[in-house]
């Protein structure tokens, strides 16, 4: 999963729950689609669909957010692959039907980026 939301480049309790992040998107490149949505209390990202011959991604893979609100539509935290059991800092802004995902690892000295469009 995080192969989707990182080469695509949420702790809820208290913190309002965000609506413009839950639903299904697919990845800008075309080789992924994920379903994010509560679970327990943090936000879940997992790969609903990948394209044949994508490497080191599968339906089924999950990525688990601890973010919070950091200004509108701008969402930070961090983020869980246990596929990898790797955490990661993850910077998440939504406008509308387009969001961009910032995933960093190696204290913050290894960035990417993906661009993300809603799907009904």
């Amino acid at each position: 999963m995080i192969g989707s939301f990182l080469t695509w480049g949420l702790a809820w309790g208290t913190v309002a729950h965000a609506a413009d992040i839950d639903g299904q998107w697919a990845r800008g490149d075309g080789n992924a689609k994920v379903t994010i949505a509560p679970c327990g209390s943090d936000i879940c990202a997992v790969n609903t669909w990948i394209k044949p011959g994508t490497p080191k991604e599968k339906e089924g893979d999950k990525l688990v957010m601890s973010i919070k609100p950091d200004g509108e539509g701008v969402y930070s935290g961090s983020a869980f692959d246990p596929q990898r059991d790797l955490t990661y800092r993850i910077t998440v802004t939504v406008k509308g039907d387009r969001m961009t995902t910032k995933g960093c690892i190696v204290a913050g000295l290894l960035c990417k980026g993906i661009d993300w469009t809603r799907i009904d």
